[in-house]
This record gives structure tokens, sequence and C-alpha cells, in this order.
């Protein structure tokens, strides 16, 4: 393979066949494909999720993220007729939320849903995002109420790249075992694997903890700029609470659980702020300071995901791991399969 330049995005295409874009999860979960790769011994194994915990070294602290997906996407109409499609990302001050509308709008335009909710259009902005406020009647309403009526009227916001509407299955399927803080509207799908049992087991034989981190929409957005350095990454919400920063601040190893935990961990380490809104951007020139090891799933090309994944292997080494995952006929994206990073 030629030596690729990390700046640049190009340097983080690959080719997928449309086959290995997971729809649904394995059944039953732990029954996933799992990669290892050590990388002090340069080596790859191929195995099944329910054996992780035999490769993760003793000692290791782990750290999860327990997030909660709300029914992010709701489905309404202008008081022209027009129909319009909203996701609700995150909640802002004084009870207006940024979201993304599939549909025309203006400053102003009313949308109309189910439930007698509505939402009056306040900003677009160029990015494509707008801030909404919400009513019921002439209420406007806050997170928790909004979040009752969205649990009634709302859909599981499956990312866009699985094509189908949808389902009930997806309510339990698409949330972690322990999910519990809510604001997300994707899911930590590294942690979706777990079962009752294994994740009992990994919680008897290794020291766990957790983060919030809400994961956005933004974290499907791709890169526009051809050097990684103009990308202007998006920020989520986080919180660490005081038990997992003594973890982090003490020199135990730690595996991080997805790349949301590793985006958490490393912007306290640089920020040495417990709560907050993190950007951080994690690329081959911006490499992981505290998380020694992660545990991720395969991520889209171009994206700040894979590019994340390089930051602990070089992009090199990250492109061959997924040439050979796609060889071995790995499934990808966020029902797929999962990688482990030693």
């Amino acid at each position: 393979m030629p030596k690729l330049d990390p700046l640049l995005v190009e340097s983080y295409d690959y080719d997928l066949p449309q086959h290995l874009i997971a729809s649904k999860p394995a059944d039953p979960k732990d029954s996933a494909k799992l990669l290892v790769y050590d990388r002090k011994s340069d080596t790859i194994t191929h195995t099944i999720f329910k054996e992780i915990l035999n490769f993760i070294p003793k000692d290791t602290a782990i750290i999860l993220n327990d997030t909660k997906v709300i029914k992010a996407r709701i489905f309404g109409r202008k008081s022209s007729g027009g129909k319009v499609e909203l996701l609700v990302n995150s909640p802002l001050k004084d009870n207006r939320f940024l979201v993304y509308i599939r549909g025309r709008v203006k400053v102003g335009t009313e949308i109309f849903f189910d439930q007698d909710l509505k939402a009056i259009v306040e900003e677009l902005h160029e990015d494509g995002t707008r801030i909404v406020s919400f009513y019921k009647d002439t209420k406007q309403l806050d997170f928790p109420t909004l979040h009752e009526v969205l649990e009634k009227i709302g859909h599981v916001p499956l990312p866009p790249y699985i094509k189908r509407e949808d389902t009930k299955e997806d309510q339990s399927d698409y949330q972690t075992l322990f999910a519990q803080n809510i604001g997300a509207v994707a899911a930590p799908t590294a942690s979706l694997h777990f079962t009752d049992v294994l994740f009992n087991k990994m919680c008897e034989k290794f020291k766990t903890s957790y983060v919030t981190l809400h994961v956005g929409a933004g974290t499907f957005k791709p890169v526009e700029a051809s050097n990684i350095k103009e990308h202007i990454m998006h920020s989520e919400f986080y919180d660490i609470p005081k038990n997992t920063k003594e973890i982090i601040d003490s020199k135990k190893n730690i595996l991080a659980i997805g790349t949301t935990v590793t985006r958490t961990i490393e912007y306290y380490v640089r920020e040495k702020k417990e709560t907050g809104q993190s950007d951080l951007f994690l690329h081959p020139q911006n490499q992981p300071r505290r998380v020694d090891f992660l545990l991720t799933n395969f991520h889209l090309p171009k994206s700040t995901l894979l590019m994340l994944v390089s930051s602990f292997t070089g992009i090199e080494k990250a492109l061959k791991i997924y040439h050979e995952a796609i060889a071995k006929e790995y499934k990808f994206f966020s029902y797929g399969d999962a990688m482990l990073i030693l």
C-alpha cells in the first residue's frame, strides 16, 4: 500500500460492498464477529464478541457511555399541508432545540404533529440545522416534557445508511442495556453487542464505570474539507461522574467502549472539565493521550470515526484491517460487527 497522507480526506476512503452494511444486529447479539488487533505484536485475531473478555488485559478499567437514545424522528405538516420530517438533535437554552428538518421551511413556519404538538421555526443555519421551539396548546415545552411526547409519536432515529423504516425491535436493538440519561439521537454502537449474561460477567471481572455523551446527528456528518484540519467538528454534551474521573486521573489502563467514550475521556484530559460540550477531533496527528484500548464498530469511509480509529493505529494499518474485515465478510456500521484495538 502506498504511503498515505493522514491529513487528506481521500486517504480514508475504501470500497464497501453494499451487502456488508448491516440492517439489523446479530442474533444473539454476542454472536457478532470480533476482530482483535494487537498493536504490540501487530497481529489480527478473528473471533466472536462472546469471547471478548478473554482478550481484555487484566486490571483494565472499562468505561461505557450511558446515554439513552430518544425517539427523535417525527413527521408533521405545515399549515399549507406540505409534509415535514423533523429530527430533534439537542436541547439549547431557553427551551429551544437544535433540529434538522426535511422539507422547505422559513423563519416563522409552524409545523403540526400528532398529540397537538407544534414547532415554530426560529432560526435557519447554513450547516442545515434549524432552531425551533415546541408548544402544546400555548405552553412552550421543556426537554423532559417534549421527551414524553416523543415517546408517544416519535420514531427511532436509525442512521441514514439503514434503508428501512424503524420497527418495534429497534426500540431495544438500538439501545444499550445500561442506557440511562436521555438525550442521544444515535446509539453508542460498540455497546450494542452485549447480552445481559456477557455484560454481567464483564462487570464481575473488570472495574466498570460510565460517562455520558449525548451522541448527536453530527456524528454522521461527512467531512467536506479536503484537508481534515479544516473540518469543523460537531460538539456534543458530556458529563463525567466523580468515580469515573478518579479512574481517568489514575494510572490504570482504560478500555473505552466506543468512540464516544474515547472522545469524552480525551477531551477531559485536555480541558480538565468534567462536564460541557466536547468538540474533540482525534486523528493520526491528534492521538489519544489517556485511552489505552478501544472497542468500536467498523465506520463509514472518509468519516471522523474512521479518522479516530486511525489515531490509534495509523491510517495504513486501519485500512489494512478494514480490507481484511471486508474479505472476511464482516458486517459494517451501527448494527455491524466489532473491532477491539489493544
